[in-house]
């Protein structure tokens, strides 16, 4: 589904990665892990098509992504380090901003499924960082893309919250899609194919 073919990545004139490759299959889940400022989120926004590599390319179905971008991108669900919401609307209207063809009781069951009930119609502003994280994370429950990339989606969550997360990335999984994500957080063992991908850092020649 995903190849990444010798992928390299510069910056600030320091290599974090080169000659990276891999491949992420319908029904896996893949791990990025590797130390602070190894290149992990760098990695992702390559893979979401956000940033270019250095060197190397990024393939989905057997096409680079500059070639299928449009179509690459109705396939995938990218969530940041950030929530990524509007703090002036309400966790229901940033749902309908992202899924305009969801209903209210679709978008009301996904904010119930992160643990919103009764949040729904208050202004993001109005709430905490974990619980606005909330908000984004309960798009997981509306989306239909086949490739999630998630960078650190555990980031504020409680136990529950982890698990219940958890439990729907092995959903997704387990009906034919792919996650890739970021996580300091230790995982249990999965219901569906799972593989860490460990970035190292490079030694720079002088």
């Amino acid at each position: 589904m995903l190849d990444a073919q010798n992928l390299s990545c510069i910056r600030d004139d320091r290599t974090l990665f080169d000659g990276l490759s891999f491949s992420v299959s319908p029904g896996e889940m893949v791990q990025i892990a590797g130390a602070n400022g190894a290149g992990k989120t760098s990695l992702l926004r390559i893979l979401s098509g956000l940033a270019l590599p250095a060197r190397g390319q990024v393939l989905w179905n057997d096409r680079p992504l500059r070639r299928c971008g449009e179509s690459y991108h109705r396939e995938l669900l990218w969530l940041g380090h950030q929530p990524g919401v509007k703090s002036a609307l309400t966790g229901d209207e940033n749902l309908r901003f992202f899924h305009p063809q969801s209903n209210q009781q679709a978008r009301w069951a996904a904010l119930e499924e992160v643990g919103l009930v009764g949040y729904e119609d208050l202004p993001v502003a109005q709430l905490s960082a974990g619980q606005q994280r909330r908000v984004a994370l309960a798009r997981l429950w509306l989306s239909h893309a086949m490739l999630w990339i998630l960078d650190e989606p555990f980031t504020a969550l409680d136990v529950s919250g982890v698990e219940q997360l958890t439990r729907r990335c092995e959903a997704h999984a387990q009906q034919g899609g792919s996650v890739v994500l970021t996580t300091h957080q230790p995982l249990r063992p999965l219901a569906c194919p799972f593989r860490a991908i460990t970035l190292k850092p490079q030694v720079e020649i002088a």
